[in-house]
């Protein structure tokens, strides 16, 4: 399987805060510097009413890649749960890890940025046996992108949710960054001058990261 040159693992802190919103926006911003990008999502769950575009179209908008090349049909989930719970809500069978890694297939020549999109936060189940932090076990990714709101609970959920992931290199982005309020720019500075994280505060700036990581390698 062809491996992107650099793959991005990305998780949340918890569900809905905006990981396919910050990754749309970071690949869009990518590719309009020039660079291939491809994003997977190995399985997705959502409410059946709702009116939105699936994490799969949204990421696919952004890369030009089919939804069902981003999320395989069969692991899109029309219930509002994890998805080896909705799987079971459905009577359909439950996705496993092999299955999901069998799976997953980036483009080959190989893109320069693969954006790997998990579901809730780290311990979120995305099969019947593994989650986010199992993931990044197996495929050691170059790069783990957290991103987590900005508000109360910040520092918390920053810090719990990095805990798993061991040495692996990882950024931070606060989504929805308000510099005019004073609880945001303390937690940046919380987590900047206090745990030596390095936060991002908005897509544009996770894309510039992205781009100089990669001219380092060159």
């Amino acid at each position: 399987m062809s491996r992107p040159d650099l793959l991005v693992l990305v998780v949340g802190t918890a569900t809905d805060v905006g990981k396919t919103w910050v990754g749309a926006r970071t690949l869009a911003a990518l590719r309009a510097k020039g660079m291939t990008v491809a994003a997977r999502k190995p399985a997705q769950s959502f409410a059946l009413d709702d009116p939105h575009p699936t994490d799969a179209e949204v990421l696919s908008a952004a890369t030009g890649e089919e939804p069902s090349t981003v999320c395989p049909a069969h692991r899109s989930y029309p219930v509002a749960m994890a998805p080896p719970m909705a799987a079971d809500v459905l009577g359909l069978p439950a996705p496993t890890l092999a299955a999901m890694f069998d799976e997953l297939v980036w483009p080959d020549p190989a893109v320069r940025v693969g954006w790997l999109e998990t579901v809730g936060g780290p311990h979120s189940p995305i099969a019947t046996d593994g989650d986010a932090v199992t993931f990044a076990s197996v495929l050691h990714p170059d790069l783990v992108v957290l991103v987590a709101d900005a508000g109360l609970g910040t520092v918390n959920a920053v810090l719990s949710s990095l805990a798993p992931f061991g040495d692996l290199a990882v950024e931070v982005i606060l989504n929805r960054f308000d510099p005019g309020d004073d609880l945001h720019r303390r937690n940046r500075d919380w987590l900047v001058d206090r745990c030596g994280l390095t936060v991002r505060l908005n897509p544009d700036e996770l894309a510039d990261q992205l781009s100089a990581r990669l001219d380092r390698r060159s």
